[in-house]
């Protein structure tokens, strides 16, 4: 798939609760992994594939991450009334974005092919969704239970496959989640339901690096 005509959204509008007293004063997508904001990583993903739009929801501190991404040339989307959590927030930020459209959690690292050039080149066209997952063995921070199994390329409920949070998704059948606030996994279950929920395995390693103790040790790693 051509990458100029695919959009990215990042999902930079979380409280990160789990950072603790990290986020009191500075969202989470702000907080330094290896010398830069944790969303500068996601932002250089997006550039070495190519992504000419990039989007980001925010929230919680709005007014401290949003001058950076502007600077950085990335379309913010504020919620601004309440948090929309993921699905809430895509399906909100729709009529900006592709169809299908790239999304991405900032708050994790990678080791192996860039993970939004994997997804492109995967994807065929009579998908409606493929989420990027590996398996809890090449998951950093991450204990079993896993997220998903696959099915050749569909993705089941249950088994040993965790979602990186990375995916290439449809957006035209969010309607049929009528709550404005909920998170994806509401309509992954809708795609499950007609077997279009479907995966790619991530060919390296991904770390989880969305607590306070998994920031400090990805930061102790990259000074080693």
């Amino acid at each position: 798939m051509s990458t100029t005509r695919v959009s990215l959204m990042i999902f930079a509008a979380g409280f990160g609760t789990r950072m603790g007293d990290l986020t009191q004063n500075t969202p989470k997508p702000m907080l330094n992994l290896a010398g830069q904001p944790m969303i500068d990583h996601a932002l250089e993903l997006a550039k070495n594939a190519k992504l000419e739009t990039v989007f980001a929801n925010t929230h919680y501190l709005h007014d401290i991450i949003a001058p950076h991404l502007q600077r950085r040339g990335v379309h913010v989307l504020h919620e601004s009334a309440q948090i929309l959590d993921t699905g809430g927030g895509l399906k909100a930020a729709r009529a900006h974005l592709t169809n299908p459209t790239l999304t991405l959690n900032p708050d994790c690292n990678w080791s192996g092919p860039n993970p939004l050039s994997f997804l492109l080149d995967q994807w065929n066209e009579d998908m409606q969704s493929l989420l990027l997952v590996v398996p809890l063995d090449r998951a950093e921070n991450r204990s079993a239970p896993g997220d998903f199994s696959l099915n050749g390329t569909r993705l089941i409920r249950g088994g040993d496959m965790v979602y990186t949070g990375a995916q290439l998704i449809r957006t035209d059948r969010l309607d049929a989640i009528r709550d404005s606030v909920f998170s994806l996994n509401a309509y992954w279950d809708h795609l499950a339901d007609t077997h279009d929920l479907h995966g790619a395995i991530y060919p390296g390693h991904w770390t989880d690096i969305g607590t306070k103790q998994a920031l400090t040790e990805a930061n102790m790693a990259k000074n080693v």
